[in-house]
């Protein structure tokens, strides 16, 4: 058979194959038996070279005939099966059925859990505050007494973006800009993002937290205690114990470290005979760090030298870890459609 006719034949072999494919698939695997680049299009076409120069021009124009031919029939079939599909899709709805609700959304567990910690304050007499995450050294660290040769300022910890500007650490700072702008007494939590250079399986570079002050006279360390202990056993239940450790912090002397009986063994230390993998036997979950504001700190903000006052701070994605029973830090930053779901 020569070339002329062997390209003249594939128009109706494809046809027939196209009165029988009735599926997507069928389709495509015609239009690349017959129009792939290994097809049978491509492999008579390749032999065109082979002919005498005068026969080129023949099958050059039969060929290009046949391709648009081919193409054209392929084309109006699939535009067939589409008009099929649409008509029994037609057929099949039913409009009196009710539509389908898309889910719209849940806020994030850490938004859920900041938003309960500051009601929590809020019902305690705390105002909420906020501040820059783009901070100077002055308010991350100089005015809450951190010295220049201290750890939490070495390169490692701080991400600086000039030697004089950093993105904040803690939401500390808030504390010194709400000093300034308002006189004693004062009670305020602040929370909001903050940034250090660490990452791995217990840390992330951005995390939040929630700090806390109350400033006024005759502020002791039993308004503190007190005020901790109501805030944890609002979010961890009326019979959490709660226990307070000495510390140190660079803005607060004496300082604290604040436990909590373990939310899943209750302070018992093991679970079914076996120690508790929350609490690693011990019955006690460190929850956040306190204290009563140095006054060196109130210099900086021209306070009066009989004020006292208690500062405290926590991290929201542990004590959001605890709320929901997470075990891993990374689910909050993973974006998963079928963790956030969860929550409501």
């Amino acid at each position: 058979m020569d070339i002329i006719s062997a390209l003249e034949s594939l128009a109706p072999e494809l046809e027939q194959g196209l009165n029988q494919a009735s599926t997507a698939e069928d389709l495509e695997s015609l239009r690349v038996t017959f129009l792939g680049r290994k097809g049978r299009l491509a492999s008579i076409m390749s032999a065109l070279p082979s002919l005498e120069p005068a026969e080129r021009p023949a099958a050059g124009k039969a060929a290009n005939r046949v391709k648009e031919e081919l193409t054209s029939l392929f084309e109006a079939h699939r535009a067939k099966l589409l008009a099929r599909a649409e008509d029994e899709f037609v057929q099949r709805f039913d409009p009196t059925l009710p539509g389908r609700q898309p889910w719209e959304g849940s806020s994030h567990p850490i938004t859920l859990t900041m938003e309960k910690i500051c009601s929590v304050f809020q019902k305690l007499g705390f105002d909420i505050e906020g501040g820059p995450e783009v901070e100077t050294d002055y308010y991350n660290f100089e005015a809450l007494n951190l010295p220049p040769e201290h750890p939490a300022r070495d390169m490692q910890d701080t991400l600086y973006i000039t030697d004089n500007i950093v993105l904040r650490t803690q939401t500390s700072a808030v504390q010194v800009h709400a000093m300034e702008r308002r006189k004693p007494p004062l009670a305020i939590v602040a929370p909001g993002k903050v940034y250090r250079r660490d990452s791995d399986i217990t840390h992330t570079p951005m995390f939040h937290q929630v700090e806390g002050l109350m400033v006024g006279e005759n502020v002791t360390l039993a308004h503190l205690r007190g005020i901790l202990t109501a805030f944890c056993q609002a979010m961890f239940g009326a019979e959490t114990r709660v226990r307070f450790r000495p510390s140190f912090f660079p803005f607060t002397e004496p300082s604290a470290e604040v436990d909590i009986s373990c939310c899943l063994c209750h302070g018992k230390g093991h679970s079914n005979g076996t120690p508790c993998r929350v609490c690693k036997g011990t019955g006690w979950l460190e929850i956040l760090g306190c204290g009563m504001v140095d006054p060196a700190v109130y210099a900086y903000v021209n306070y009066p030298a009989d004020i006292t006052g208690f500062a405290f701070g926590l991290g929201v994605e542990r004590v959001a870890m605890l709320t929901y029973g997470l075990g891993d830090l990374r689910m909050f930053f993973e974006n998963d459609a079928r963790f956030l779901r969860q929550f409501v």
